[in-house]
């Protein structure tokens, strides 16, 4: 498969779109005004104590406080307090916990409001971000992310990854991490380790001490609420945990991101330097692309599968529901269990990528078409795991019911991506919607070809707005004239000012309507 990352820039932020075979299957903005992201560290003061939640509310910042569940504080939440307020004090032994002592950890099913006071300052690392009218979600179990390892201060385990494919390799990294391992100090050996020589991990290990201490050396003279670390920015978040998959193509239309991009793979992986490109089109990168076009048609309510089935995409408050629909899918070869079992895979791997691209989560509710053998609802379940695997997102998935419906859970570290893909309407002055006019353009130009190569009328004559017939008249190689070499048929385009931009009627060689289901 070829993976290709795309950047783009504009005076809102970042565009961030993977890109798998040249579709796109992720996708990512970073504000220019986002003040607080995944993983960045707080020094910050806690305001409200909720028994009932177990849970609290801490000042950090941000216009609603935000809140951190019991589970949350972590194990060595007493260790790192410990640590907080003995470097604040003292300013000394910044950073250092070869001889620090370990408190014996929380319990796992204890009271908050033993543990935690108003008014009492603690060191929290963004969990969540803010999503909806919900404040920032908020850890103690302070953790930097490498590529290849994770290093988790106060802990003194060694953990690798479960999608290690050797258990013998996985007992073999296991035994060399931990002889290189900091006193005091955990460390989770991430998948891309696995095939990734010692000295190499070792060296990944010293960046992150680094950041523990810069981290620390700003607790001392911190104003609380305060931000004491910053996590790297999204592009490079993105390009660090994705650089064992690698990209083919790295492309952005900004300056400032080449140069971080060109300066962090020179440094963790230079053999990739040349797949990276600054390139700026006057069109913009994701028009020129095509991105554009596939943003648009890829977050309506209506997702499209090929010979006539679709997706149909629900949201409520509690839930996310997926529907899957045969529309005029027919193939006269096709028994209806064989009909509905291909449309079945076909929607598992298009609802995989759609939970991806809009970044749902919480608990989603698929209805895909009866199927009445069991093997075949094996294969859906199946289908849907395997292209989950690409999703780095933890999920849970629970076979077919008997009713065709699969359950399936997907955790969500950020708002939802939510694009408007319908426009306001030219004939209403806005005070209606209609489907994007990139995507009406190639629903006519389906429905020609489907009439061409179907009823094959001897001449056919398309009636439309004046807008999209100047659209396809355009330019001396304009769509009209591309039809005629490809179908070797002469088609007439009729402009009619009284039709909507959606109303589109195509007429045989007799004047008659050509009706057909699609």
């Amino acid at each position: 498969m070829e993976n290709e990352l795309v950047i783009s820039s504009n005076e809102e932020g970042l565009r961030i779109a993977i890109l798998e075979d040249k579709k796109i299957a992720e996708l990512h903005f970073e504000k220019k005004d986002n003040e607080f992201a995944v993983g960045d560290i707080y020094l910050g003061k806690v305001k409200k104590i909720s028994p009932s939640l177990n849970a609290a509310f801490v000042e950090i910042g941000f216009t609603k406080d935000a809140f951190i569940h019991y589970p949350d504080l972590g194990p060595s939440f007493l260790s790192l307090n410990k640590y907080v307020k003995s470097v604040i004090a003292t300013e000394k032994n910044i950073g250092f916990l070869d001889d620090f002592t370990l408190l014996p950890e929380i319990d796992k099913n204890g009271n908050i409001a033993d543990v935690l006071k108003v008014g009492q300052i603690i060191l929290v690392q963004i969990l969540k971000e803010a999503i909806s009218t919900k404040g920032p979600r908020l850890t103690c179990n302070i953790s930097f992310a490498g590529q290849y390892i994770v290093l988790i201060p106060f802990d003194n385990t060694v953990s690798v990854s479960r999608k290690f494919k050797s258990l013998e390799t996985k007992k073999k990294i296991k035994q060399l991490v931990d002889s290189i391992r900091p006193r005091n100090m955990g460390i989770i050996v991430r998948t891309a380790a696995e095939n990734i020589e010692l000295e190499k991990i070792r060296e990944e290990l010293e960046t992150l001490k680094n950041r523990w201490l810069e981290m620390s050396r700003g607790l001392p003279k911190a104003i609380v609420p305060i931000k004491v670390l910053s996590e790297m920015n999204r592009t490079t978040a993105i390009l660090r945990d994705m650089l064992s998959i690698g990209f083919s193509s790295i492309i952005t239309d900004d300056k400032t991101i080449f140069a971080e991009l060109q300066q962090y793979l020179t440094v963790n992986q230079p053999e990739n330097l040349k797949n990276l490109k600054y390139f700026a089109p006057k069109s913009g990168l994701f028009e020129y692309l095509g991105i554009e076009k596939q943003i648009k048609s890829s977050f309506g309510k209506v997702i499209n599968l090929t010979g006539g089935a679709y997706l149909v995409i629900e949201h409520t408050e509690a839930l996310h529901v997926i529907d899957v629909n045969s529309g005029a899918s027919k193939k006269s070869e096709e028994t209806p269990e064989e009909l509905a079992l291909r449309i079945n895979l076909e929607a598992a791997t298009e609802i995989a990528r759609q939970l991806r691209l809009r970044d749902m989560g919480g608990i989603i509710v698929i209805d895909f078409i009866d199927q009445k053998k069991f093997e075949n609802k094996r294969k859906i379940y199946q289908r849907l795991k395997a292209e989950m695997q690409r999703d780095k997102a933890k999920h849970s998935i629970l076979p077919l019911s008997k009713f065709g419906l699969i359950q399936m859970t997907r955790q969500r570290v950020r708002p939802e991506v939510v694009i408007q893909t319908q426009e306001d309407c030219p004939a209403c002055g806005g005070t209606g919607k209609i489907q994007p006019t990139i995507l009406i353009s190639d629903e006519i130009e389906k429905n020609i070809d489907h009439i061409v190569r179907q009823s094959k009328p001897k001449k056919l004559t398309v009636v439309l707005h004046p807008y999209l017939a100047a659209y396809f008249q355009k330019g001396w190689y304009s769509k009209q004239i591309q039809w005629f070499f490809k179908y070797f048929k002469w088609i007439t385009i009729i402009e009619d000012s009284s039709f909507t931009l959606q109303q589109v009627r195509y007429l045989n060689e007799h004047g008659e309507e050509i009706k057909f289901d699609r």
